[in-house]
């Protein structure tokens, strides 16, 4: 009997954590999405976490640039985009689902990421902004 009860458990313990890893994984949107959300009256936080270098390179349009490696002492600036949408992207992906990670420990619910990053973005010729 005590087997049986400690199976169960075990069972209800991985379906729960996969449920919250699933419910934590950020949605991939593509650029045409991204664009459509820009133009609507939805409120979304664009989150650039290149460095500062290529942000002022080229970056979105209305991005906020938090780098990656700075987002963890920098998360009072992200405090009124808990519970908005908020799209995230690097160059190519890696540095995008690091910090993705990180706000999803921090409690925000809405994370979606740039299908492709930046280079997909430049790469369809959109629209940069250059500081």
């Amino acid at each position: 009997m005590k087997r049986l009860l400690l199976s169960k458990f075990n069972a209800m313990v991985l379906a729960l954590s996969c449920l919250l890893m699933a419910q934590s994984h950020a949605a991939d949107i593509s650029q045409t999405q991204l664009q459509q959300l820009m133009k609507s009256n939805q409120e979304i936080v664009i989150l650039d976490v290149r460095t500062a270098e290529e942000f002022a390179k080229g970056h979105i349009a209305n991005a906020v640039n938090i780098s990656h490696d700075e987002l963890d002492t920098r998360l009072l600036e992200l405090t009124n985009a808990k519970d908005k949408q908020v799209v995230i992207y690097c160059r190519s992906g890696r540095r995008a689902e690091v910090a993705r990670k990180l706000l999803s420990e921090q409690g925000f619910k809405h994370l979606d990421h740039l299908s492709g990053d930046f280079n997909a973005w430049t790469d369809k010729n959109l629209p940069v902004v250059v500081k």
